[in-house]
């Protein structure tokens, strides 16, 4: 672990994406604090401006940007740690089988996968949404469905190259099951690639979920970033910290987890141990 650590805080580039995500996560977790009620009640009068009465200004309807700031960070950490974790394991669970039985599960499992890649992964996640009607469940679900084929094919190829090691060919010699060398000696080996993976499926589901609100598709009962600058896009030109805040939220937040996932992978590749 003090490896681990040395080579993480050698990165400064992580330490900063770090620092953001914590800020993030402040504000989410303080949210319901600081912002107390709803963040859909008018607060003021319509479109003050930002630095002034309040913090970050009204909308066309006088709320408080703030609070829909705040609030909205919790429903994408929220979302994209949920739709994350449902990916990881579901691409986990068919990329392990596949690579550790190989043959016709290979086959099968695989070319499933494929099938899955073949189609828009936005467009799939718009109308997985629109079937199952908008909510936060719907959203989740739609974006684990378009987000573990790159997980099944990257635990495949790691099972794939554990499965031939002679620890793994040991275990199977002297008659362990399935189960205990999959779960205590491969998946172990192969938890560095998944973890950094998922942590840039995070990102991608903030995205995701930040557009099916800006589209309409979120769930109407909750306040999202993306909500927020589809409801404010009319007035970009009169009121310009609508969509702006928003967005630049939506940008240091995808931005800090991609510079931690790079420091993550630096840190848990151990061919970088000597740098």
């Amino acid at each position: 672990m003090k490896a681990f650590w040395r080579r993480f805080a050698r990165s400064r580039a992580a330490i900063l994406g770090t620092a953001i995500l914590a800020l993030v996560v402040l504000v989410a977790a303080a949210a319901p604090v600081v912002f107390p009620g709803s963040p859909f009640r008018q607060v003021d009068r319509p479109f003050l401006q930002p630095f002034g009465e309040r913090l970050f200004g009204t909308d066309q309807l006088g709320r408080d940007v703030a609070a829909g700031l705040a609030h909205g960070a919790r429903t994408s950490l929220m979302i994209g740690v949920l739709a994350t974790a449902v990916a990881v394991l579901l691409g986990t669970l068919i990329g392990g089988c596949a690579g550790y039985y190989g043959g016709a599960v290979d086959d099968v499992l695989m070319r499933a996968t494929e099938f899955f890649q073949t189609i828009p992964t936005f467009l799939f996640a718009i109308l997985l949404v629109a079937i199952i009607t908008p909510s936060i469940r719907s959203i989740v679900v739609a974006i684990a469905v378009v987000s573990w084929p790159p997980v099944a094919r990257l635990v495949r190829g790691e099972f794939l190259s554990m499965r031939s090691r002679e620890f793994v060919q040991a275990c199977l010699g002297l008659g362990m099951s399935d189960a205990r060398v999959i779960f205590r000696h491969i998946l172990p080996n192969c938890l560095s690639p998944i973890v950094v993976t998922g942590s840039l499926i995070v990102a991608t589901a903030i995205l995701i979920e930040s557009a099916l609100s800006f589209l309409g598709l979120g769930d109407p009962n909750t306040m999202s970033w993306g909500f927020m600058i589809g409801a404010g896009r009319t007035f970009l030109r009169s009121a310009w910290w609508l969509c702006t805040i928003p967005g630049v939220a939506i940008l240091l937040t995808v931005l800090a987890i991609n510079l931690l996932g790079e420091g993550l992978n630096d840190a848990l590749n151990p061919r970088l141990g000597n740098r």
